[in-house]
């Protein structure tokens, strides 16, 4: 059973149909209530499907994590490629300091340019933001082409303008170098650097290269450059920052939590920002007023209610008092207990169970299957949802309902959601036997630290293992071994040498 047949079900739902029918208009907003495990995302994407091309949904999470588990399941159930999260800056400023988030947010704005995007996942925070990214997108992006005319100090200088970082040796994304006429460029959305060729000041070639052993690997028909960040206004240009909201079409479809979730986030952004704004001028850093990188709370909001709104309800006396209540409910707890699940799928309602990977749906088949005298009725197959759910039956004669499991539900696991890496950079660590307690690593978002081994920790009634980094001030950041991905081990320009020096060690929590 694939899922969409899990779409399917959704959509026989009357409760679906009137909310389709009562799809709101500009400045109009229904209640949605009865969403349990990750209903609200199956609902979502039934929408989008039914609806097609004519509709542009965006979610708006109140947290980034929430934004995150709605990426997970939105891709999951739509067509791959047609959703996407831009998320917030991380820290306060103009400039994102960590070149995965500031490319993510680069990588969106170019594909929602492109109108390639049907459902966009951002948060509260970002839709508070204000920054020059979208105007960067349009007047800062580069497209270089063998035969093109660019001068080296014209290229060199417009990089360095938008962000980009010039180094001896290209080892990450967002840096640039020069070596003679020899340009090597690694960019936000590159699947691979490029190297350009200038002969004169014209492109006589244009290749990939590898990051690692540094060699060109396949000629590039063109070299796509967008910024790292705004960029400088011109001298004769008005410094202009916009909202994300500013690039959607008018009959957007949105989708947040009712209640007030949004407006705390909002506020709670508002009033954080003022304070990091003051520690930065108070350090000498020239920083941008608060009016200059925020929209106000009650202006943001008031954005967000231009749009045609579809408010998620929280379970309780909300969820009664929505326009639309869908009769899902959640699924019986199975703790572990295999017995219990083959009773419970033998009970004639269809049942979906979701693995995270192929190897999980084998083990589990067998697990149905063991001593059984006739082939077990579940549907398994590979699919990500945060939660299950149970779609009842209808009034119709052929709806007979379903039942949506998922493995890490079934063995009380914590839910993984892989965030690989976008760009690649050094050598990741291929296993943990790579490093020894005391070495130095670093972190995807905490930066510098001193690895201290593996330890066991309990969190919701399951064992998790985790690699412990050490920071400064002895604070410890706990890595669960699935996300070991975010961790790379140290490298200095001296190692190899035994003279380089020890690194600083990052404070955890800051830039």
């Amino acid at each position: 059973m694939p899922l969409p047949a899990l779409l399917d079900a959704v959509e026989s739902l009357p409760a679906f149909v009137r909310l389709y029918n009562d799809l709101p208009g500009l400045g109009a907003r229904i209640s949605v209530g009865g969403l349990v495990g990750s209903s609200d995302a199956a609902v979502a994407a039934a929408l989008a499907r039914r609806v097609g091309a004519n509709r542009f949904f965006v979610v708006v999470a109140e947290s980034l994590p929430e934004a995150e588990r709605w990426l997970a399941d939105l891709e999951s159930l739509i067509d791959e490629g047609e959703v996407a999260l831009y998320p917030p800056r991380e820290g306060f400023g103009e400039v994102e300091p960590h070149l995965e988030v500031a490319g993510e947010r680069v990588d969106t704005l170019e594909r929602l340019g492109k109108g390639e995007i049907r459902v966009l996942v951002t948060t509260a925070r970002a839709w508070l933001e204000r920054t020059r990214l979208p105007r960067a997108m349009t007047s800062a992006r580069l497209e270089l082409r063998v035969g093109d005319l660019r001068r080296l100090e014209d290229l060199s200088a417009h990089l360095e303008a938008v962000g980009f970082e010039r180094v001896p040796l290209v080892e990450d994304v967002a840096q640039f170098s020069v070596r003679g006429g020899i340009v090597d460029i690694y960019g936000f959305g590159m699947a691979n650097p490029v190297r350009l060729e200038l002969w004169g000041d014209e492109i006589a070639s244009l290749r990939h290269f590898d990051i690692l052993t540094q060699r060109s690997t396949r000629e590039a028909e063109l070299a796509l450059i967008l910024p790292v960040h705004g960029g400088p206004a011109a001298d004769d240009e008005v410094e202009e920052r916009g909202a994300v909201a500013d690039l959607f079409p008018p009959d957007t479809m949105v989708i947040a939590p009712a209640g007030g979730m949004l407006r705390d986030d909002m506020q709670r952004t508002w009033d954080e920002a003022n304070h990091h704004i003051i520690i930065a001028r108070r350090r000498g850093e020239d920083a941008p007023s608060r009016e200059e990188l925020y929209q106000k709370p009650d202006d943001a909001l008031r954005s967000l209610a231009a749009f045609g709104t579809i408010a998620i309800a929280e379970s309780g006396a909300a969820t009664s008092a929505a326009d639309v209540v869908f009769p899902l409910r959640p699924p019986d707890d199975i703790d572990r207990d295999i017995r219990r699940l083959r009773r419970l799928v033998d009970d004639g309602m269809p049942t979906l169970i979701l693995c995270d990977n192929r190897g999980q749906c084998d083990r589990l088949d067998e697990l149905l299957n063991e001593d059984a005298r006739a082939p077990s009725p579940a549907a398994l197959t590979v699919g990500v949802l945060d939660g299950g759910f149970i779609v009842p039956p209808t009034s119709d004669a052929r709806s007979v309902g379903l039942r949506v499991l998922t493995d890490h539900q079934i063995f009380r696991r914590e839910r993984r959601i892989r965030r690989h890496r976008r760009y690649a950079t050094g050598m990741p660590i291929e296993s943990l036997n790579a490093l020894k307690q005391g070495d130095y690593v670093v972190h995807l978002e905490h930066g510098v630290g001193i690895y201290r081994g593996i330890e066991q920790m309990f969190v919701q009634q399951s064992t998790v293992e985790v690699a412990v980094i050490e920071y400064e001030g002895g604070d410890r950041l706990n890595v669960p071994l699935y996300r070991i991905d975010q961790i790379e081990r140290y490298r200095a320009a001296g190692d190899g040498d035994g003279d380089a020096p020890p690194p600083r060690l990052h404070k955890l929590g800051g830039k």
